[in-house]
This record gives C-alpha cells, structure tokens and sequence, in this order.
C-alpha cells in the first residue's frame, strides 16, 4: 500500500487511524485504498501494545430475563459509545458455571467486568481474582459485600414497602408474599419490605402468607396462589417478587375463579413489557433496569480510563417507580 501511494509505511499507519498530522486527503487516499484491498487495521495487536483488548466482560444468571437483557443493553450502549466490546456470559444461576465464566474473562484479558452474581454463588474467591489482577470490576443488583468495588443497586427494602402500602391503601388487610431464593440478598430485602410495611400499620405477619421459591418461576407462581387458596388464607392482596410469578398468580387466580383485583390485588416487580399484555395488566415496580446498565458501564469505564489513579468505590441506587395499573384498581374502580 505504502509502495502504490508513494509514501513511507509510517504515514499510512497514522492516516488509518486519522492522525491529525496526515491531511485529509491523503488519509482519504489511504482509507479508499485500503477498503479497495480489503485491509484492515489490526486493532487487536494495536489494543496489546497499549496494553488494551478495549472488552468489557458481563457475567449475568440468566440472559432470558428481561431484567438482565435489559441491563445489558444499557451496558452495550454505553460501552460502544466510548469505544469498547461486550462480551457476555450467562452463570445460569450456577456457582461453578460463574467460576468458569470468571476464568475465561481472566485469560481473555478483558479491560474490567461487570457482574451479577448467580444464585449459588456464596464464595467470591473467583471474582475478587480481577482485583488481585488489577481488573476493575462493578457488581450490579446481585452484589457482593465482601469485594470492595462499585456496586450499582436499587433500594430493594424501600421498594417492597412502597409496593405492599400501595396494596394496604386500596383496603387490601391480608396481603401475601410470593419470596425469592432466600440466599440472594436482594429477595432478603424484599421481603424485609413487605413485613415492614405490614408491621408499620399494624397487618397481620404469618408465615402462612410467604411462599418461598427457588426461582421465582412461572410453575412457582401457580403453586403459591394454589397454596394460599387451598389453605384458605382469605388473602386480599398479594406481592410477589417479580413479575413472571406476579402475572402466573394473576392467571391462576382467575382460572380458580376469583376476580382479580376485585378478590385479590397483585403488585409485581420489574415492569417486564408482559405485564402490560396479562389481563388485568399489572401493577408493579419499574426497577430500571436499562439504567442501571448504563450506570453500571460508565462506572467501569470510568475505572479502566483511571487505572493508574485511585477510584474510590462507590455504590449507585437507581430510583425504583411504582407503576399502577388495573391489578390495583379495586378501590378506584367502585
């Protein structure tokens, strides 16, 4: 190429990558040549030599939750935007699947990691190898305490109490939780939530109204309201702890032949685009999820940009909205 243009390998180096001492003709000489021969800058040996691979790696539970896919696409925009790749990998909700997703992004040599954690996960050995190795990382939603790191979360507590008093102010005295795997501690403080709200005005807490699940599924879902209902609970209301079980109650209720919310009012969590199709459609609480991506990304990028300077950690809540819609609507509706 160098040869055909007449000029020194060097120029045609800095004219690919629109180096300001190259004028605009030539590196348009350059780059029309270059497409013509189908040649490509070889940006991977260019990234090592600035000791750059320009990858952030995500590991996440579960890519098919909308939650996770929409984080994700908070992260990708962000991170495209600044000039980074995103690799993703998926835990499965699997400790040893997080361990290995973890190894590879080590040996892949990515820029920094964004995580969170699988429901298994209870040692963190494997993710603080990245700070041993000097790879900024940032947890997001499912965190770890024990890694000191940014941390990108909603206020999980505070969210539960506003969905269970939303149910409270519509007349709803018997209100059930439909709870996540207890080992994660954002389901903990859901359900911490909702028996706050119920201890602050005075409701009746029973372990007869909580049903824990492993995954919060939509099998689970039918399950907890078919409990309820074969225990005779002559529950009014209830709140579940996310929006697959939340819409599965609302079938299940209905298919026993109960009214919903006229019978029993049902808050969700998530704000998934499903719970505007489910009829009624669902009131639940919009976690902004993209947000806390892109949060999550600049945070990251932040730290790789800065890697030879002192990041303090920082932790980010995201604002959390309760979204009211007909599974509520009882009160207003009279």
């Amino acid at each position: 190429m160098a040869e055909r243009l007449g000029v020194s390998p060097s120029t045609i180096s800095r004219a690919l990558q629109n180096h300001p001492s190259i004028g605009k003709k030539r590196t348009a000489e350059v780059h029309k040549l270059a497409k013509k021969l189908g040649y490509y800058p070889n940006s991977v040996a260019s990234n090592l030599r600035r000791n750059r691979t320009n990858l952030i790696g995500v590991i996440i539970p579960r890519i098919d939750r909308y939650f996770q896919s929409s984080a994700i696409a908070g992260i990708e925009e962000v991170a495209s935007k600044a000039g980074y790749y995103v690799i993703i990998f998926q835990s499965n909700n699997s400790y040893e699947r997080e361990k290995e997703n973890a190894r590879m992004l080590l040996s892949s040599q990515a820029d920094g990691v964004i995580a969170c954690l699988a429901m298994e996960t209870d040692n963190y050995d494997h993710l603080a190898v990245f700070k041993d190795n000097n790879v900024p990382l940032v947890f997001f939603d499912r965190v770890c305490d024990e890694i000191e790191t940014h941390k990108v979360i909603i206020d999980d507590f505070g969210a539960a109490m506003k969905a269970t008093e939303h149910l409270i102010s519509i007349g709803c005295k018997r209100i059930a939780h439909i709870a996540g795997n207890q080992k994660v501690a954002i389901f903990r403080d859901r359900l911490r939530g909702y028996q706050e709200a119920l201890r602050k005005h005075q409701l009746e807490q029973s372990e007869k109204l909580i049903y824990y699940t492993e995954d919060l599924s939509r099998m689970e879902g039918e399950q907890a309201v078919a409990h309820f209902l074969e225990s005779d609970a002559a529950l009014d209301g209830i709140f579940c702890s996310n929006d697959t079980s939340a819409i599965s109650a609302i079938q299940t209720i209905t298919k026993q032949g109960k009214k919903v919310p006229e019978d029993i009012a049902v808050v969700g969590f998530s704000n998934t685009p499903t719970s505007l199709i489910v009829s009624p459609a669902l009131t639940t609480i919009d976690d902004h999820a993209f947000e806390m991506g892109q949060a999550a990304a600049r945070l990251l990028i932040r730290q790789i940009d800065e890697k030879q300077e002192t990041v303090a950690s920082e932790t980010i809540t995201i604002r959390n909205d309760l979204v009211v819609r007909e599974s509520t609507m009882k009160i207003q509706s009279n």
